[in-house]
């Protein structure tokens, strides 16, 4: 017994050869009509013109606030008392630039944060690997909770935990050893009593005082604390939980116990999403000012890249005082002088993204994020 199924036609390609040769023979007007002027056609260019404007129209919103950046910087002062200068400076200047580097001290505060960033952000990379790989490979009672506690630590917000984070760091004792030491007075150990002594330590039993000072960056950064470090945590559980699990069981085999695994077989493996947590890490450490004003309550010894566009310069100070019909214009000189240290903040990771766009390409599509 016989089916009839139901199949589409299917062209040749001899037929399909024979059809080009004909349309190739017939007149040039012919063919411009029958290729031109058609509904088709028409539904793709204006498709095309829809798609073009869209793309233009995104990509001015986009760059329009750096462009404002640099060319603001980038005016002479001359160019704020002309009228007719909105957006293009008629006189180039350096002069903006000169005075972040001279009298904000650019790179002193350029090596300052260079070195905190650096550091948190390789420590958090590392911490996120251990979780990631442990919620991705191992079953234990209490995984999914765990799991889900690193998904809540995406949706409350930092500023909700600001005093809870202060306090704990202004008071800083863990599990309650220096009050268990302490008795409610001091040790009365020699050893103990010298080496706290020669820290910043509140009025016993109240606790260790750790503000003004990078230690409670790092050890938020060492316990996968720090900000977002949630998403490096979920970013990495997903890589690991597509890495097959017969490599971890032939390394068994071969008599290596389950560091040595993670050290020589799991992690040379997902070098490229590490390098993508590793710039993620990075960029928001580096401008990073909810942690960094918490802990630094100092305002009179600013420490990180952060209060650069805080304060005027002196030459630019002086250079307002210097045009008597611009007094009114400080304003806009302080304004330039933020974009200028904008442009200065933004650069170096401008720098690393372009060296570094092809790990965080790759990173991104095989942290199972996106698909």
């Amino acid at each position: 017994m016989t089916q009839n199924i139901d199949r589409k036609p299917q062209v040749k390609k001899e037929t399909k050869n024979k059809i080009r040769v004909e349309f190739e023979r017939t007149a040039l007007k012919d063919r411009l009509k029958a290729k031109y002027v058609s509904a088709f056609f028409l539904k793709r260019a204006l498709w095309y013109i829809f798609r073009l404007l869209l793309l233009i129209g995104i990509a001015f919103v986009i760059l329009q606030p750096f462009y404002t950046l640099i060319s603001k910087s980038l005016m002479a002062p001359q160019d704020f008392v002309d009228a007719s200068v909105v957006k293009v400076p008629r006189h180039l200047s350096m002069g903006i630039y000169r005075a972040i580097i001279v009298d904000v001290q650019y790179f002193k505060f350029f090596f300052t944060t260079l070195g905190l960033s650096l550091a948190c952000a390789l420590l958090q990379t590392f911490a996120a690997c251990l979780v990631g790989y442990g919620l991705a490979k191992f079953k234990f009672r209490g995984n999914k909770i765990v799991f889900f506690a690193v998904i809540l630590s995406l949706v409350i917000p930092h500023g909700t935990l600001q005093s809870a984070i202060y306090f704990h760091f202004s008071y800083f004792d863990i599990l309650g050893i220096l009050k268990f030491f302490s008795g409610g007075a001091r040790t009365g150990i020699v050893g103990i009593d010298s080496i706290l002594s020669k820290i910043h330590i509140l009025p016993w039993p109240k606790g260790i005082n750790m503000m003004n000072s990078i230690i409670p960056l790092i050890l938020l950064s060492i316990c996968g604390l720090a900000f977002k470090n949630g998403l490096y945590i979920f970013m990495l559980r997903q890589f690991f939980r597509g890495v097959p699990d017969e490599l971890e069981e032939s390394a068994y085999l071969d008599g290596a116990n389950t560091f040595r695994t993670f050290w020589q077989i799991i992690l040379p493996l997902s070098i490229p999403m590490m390098i993508t947590v590793f710039l993620f890490a990075f960029c928001w450490q580096w401008t990073d000012d909810f942690y960094v004003r918490l802990f630094y309550i100092s305002v009179d010894k600013p420490s990180l890249m952060t209060y650069m566009s805080d304060g005027l310069p002196l030459s630019f100070a002086s250079l307002i005082t210097s045009y008597t019909e611009i007094t009114h214009q400080s304003a806009d000189y302080v304004q330039a002088m933020k974009y200028g240290c904008g442009v200065m903040i933004c650069l170096p990771l401008t720098i690393l993204y372009l060296f570094c766009q092809k790990f965080l390409v790759q990173g991104i599509e095989r942290s199972g994020i996106v698909g």
